[in-house]
């Protein structure tokens, strides 16, 4: 996605850090646009978790940076 990081990227700056959950907070609101609720399958599902997982990942990493 154009101007998000890499998960494995260092983002120490708390701005950068907003922007970067902001675009991944996009990315999950996107994809929840695009799907049909009647066609979804696991797949789509599991991609949602796993967005979810990485933000919450991040926001631990983050908070853990700032102690």
């Amino acid at each position: 996605m154009k101007g998000a990081r890499h998960l494995g990227s260092p983002i120490k700056d708390s701005n950068n850090q907003v922007v970067f959950l902001k675009h991944r907070l996009n990315a999950f609101m996107d994809l929840l646009d695009a799907i049909d609720p009647e066609e979804a399958d696991l797949d789509d599902i599991d991609r949602m978790i796993e967005i979810v997982e990485e933000m919450d990942a991040k926001c631990r990493e983050f908070r853990n940076r700032e102690e």
